[in-house]
């Protein structure tokens, strides 16, 4: 191998440039005090420099900027194009923060009502999902019969959803799923759209809501002068930062290891059943957080058994390597979208984005002002934000109100990923049956709304069982008081009829 050819250089140079473009946006974000008001996080950012500097590219040099021979070229030479090997880091680090994230230890406990906030915080979370579905899959199933755009299905609106409730990795996902399976074209490109278009949104919408309750005094925003203490980054009896192994390296091992395990189940899985493998492949996070589970299982054990005397896991670190991953799959994911590709579906996009913006709007507002009223405002904040971005967009808007953390949501929007992962599940398998025809899109709408309700009946448990109970209380006090009335009554009748204390001797003896 020659280390001058470029194709030894490709891969590093994309790494490279993403990374560049991280610091890019950092620094304008810093001289340029409008795109520091608007919250837009500086993966975005960053991304958005690389898709402009891509689509011009294209126009003038007739490819994307990606596919220039010093990233790979465009896969002429039997080689991965830039292009594509964006897509393949967004898949990638997609898994790998889940993994990062999902080995995090936590000794933390909570009280009844606490962990009833986390597990309607996870209800929330996946109504959010649901609602998001349904008006996606409405827009899509009327837009294919009235647009009649060739290459769209009617399923693509389930993609807001992905897009917007879990950010650009499960974006890109299935609509590579709905692209090569079901023959959505530009589908991969599409859900990467309704990702970017979802972050804007954030941040937009965030601001302004910060803006309109600032004015009216229910808010106020907080500078964040926190400073960090060395429990922040380590817990005790943890292994040296600096040793035969470093520290980070010991971290890295076990995400990659974790991850790499994931993939031999997944590729097992698809041996047996080849039809599945696209959609398994496409569940690489969710293997890796369940792999997670036995992990920590094995680790305690051996933390139990003194086989492992110190910790090996440190909190802060995973939340690095997950931080880093989740930069990375956001800036390569916003650059890999091909706007030319798009064209025809531009309007739409705009549509599903309204459309999703308002619905989430709503629905997160009315939750809020009901579920969590001593902090709505902050709850509010954190909820939109996850549920048109991600966790750390929901994060960013939330620091703005709540610097220090002081209200219950921040923990509520780290814990709610196990009860929202139980009840969002089944929505991953309803996606792709939604994608083999209209008829499946149109169930698969009707089978969604159901669940939203029931799901909003779980999270409304205590007020529509309380008003049940309270009204058979009080139906019970009424009959109750009219028996005593009605029996007060007959006394008093039977009284006048015959006088108490009388009997017909006193009577013949008088």
């Amino acid at each position: 191998m020659k280390y001058s050819n470029l194709e030894v250089w490709s891969f590093l140079m994309i790494v490279a440039v993403l990374l560049l473009s991280l610091l890019i946006g950092n620094i304008l974000r810093h001289f340029i005090p409008a795109l520091k008001k608007s919250l837009i996080p500086v993966s975005v950012l960053g991304g958005l420099i690389l898709l402009i500097i891509s689509t011009i590219t294209y126009y003038c040099a007739g490819d994307y900027f990606f596919n220039l021979s010093i990233f790979g070229g465009n896969g002429e030479n039997g080689l991965m194009s830039g292009m594509n090997i964006l897509e393949m880091l967004t898949y990638h680090c997609l898994g790998i923060g889940f993994v990062a994230t999902g080995m995090r230890s936590s000794k933390k406990k909570f009280g009844k009502k606490r962990a009833g906030e986390i597990f309607d915080s996870g209800l929330v979370t996946v109504n959010g999902y649901l609602v998001q579905a349904f008006i996606g899959i409405i827009i899509t199933l009327v837009g294919t019969y009235l647009l009649h755009t060739s290459g769209l299905i009617s399923a693509a609106g389930i993609l807001l959803a992905f897009g917007f409730g879990q950010g650009t990795g499960q974006a890109l996902n299935y609509g590579n799923i709905f692209e090569k399976d079901y023959g959505f074209i530009g589908g991969g490109n599409f859900g990467l759209t309704i990702a970017a278009l979802g972050f804007l949104v954030a941040c937009i919408v965030g601001v302004i809501y910060i803006n309109i309750m600032r004015r009216k005094g229910q808010i106020k925003v907080v500078e964040q002068n926190k400073k960090n203490s060395l429990a922040d980054y380590e817990d005790e009896n943890e292994i040296s930062v600096v040793s035969s192994m470093d520290k980070f390296t010991v971290q890295f091992a076990i995400v990659l290891a974790i991850y790499g395990a994931s993939f031999g189940i997944m590729y097992g899985l698809s041996a047996l059943i080849p039809s599945l493998a696209n959609t398994l492949f496409g569940f690489n996070f969710f293997i890796g957080v369940l792999l997670t589970i036995p992990a920590k299982a094995i680790i305690n054990k051996l933390y139990a058994k003194k086989i492992i005397k110190k910790q090996i896991v440190n909190n802060f670190m995973m939340d690095r390597i997950g931080g880093f991953a989740f930069d990375i799959m956001i800036v390569a994911g916003v650059a890999a979208i091909q706007i030319p590709l798009l064209t025809s579906y531009l309007g739409l996009l705009l549509l599903l984005a309204v459309a999703g913006a308002i619905v989430t709007l709503i629905y997160v507002n009315f939750v809020c002002k009901r579920k969590f009223g001593s902090y709505r405002h902050e709850q509010f904040l954190a909820f939109f934000g996850m549920l048109t971005g991600t966790a750390s967009t929901g994060m960013i808007l939330l620091r703005e109100i709540d610097g220090t953390y002081r209200t219950p949501a921040s923990e509520n929007l780290v814990y709610q990923t196990a009860p929202a992962m139980v009840f969002g599940f089944p929505l991953m398998f309803l996606a792709t049956y939604a994608a083999t025809s209209n008829l499946a899109a149109l169930i698969t709408c009707i089978i969604v709304g159901v669940a939203f309700i029931a799901l909003n009946v779980v999270l409304f448990r205590n007020n529509i069982f309380k008003r049940k109970s309270q009204a058979m209380v009080e139906n019970n006090e009424i009959q109750t008081s009219s028996t005593t009335e009605q029996t007060a009554e007959e006394v008093t009748e039977q009284n006048l009829v015959e006088p108490p204390n009388s009997s017909t001797e006193d009577v013949d003896k008088k």
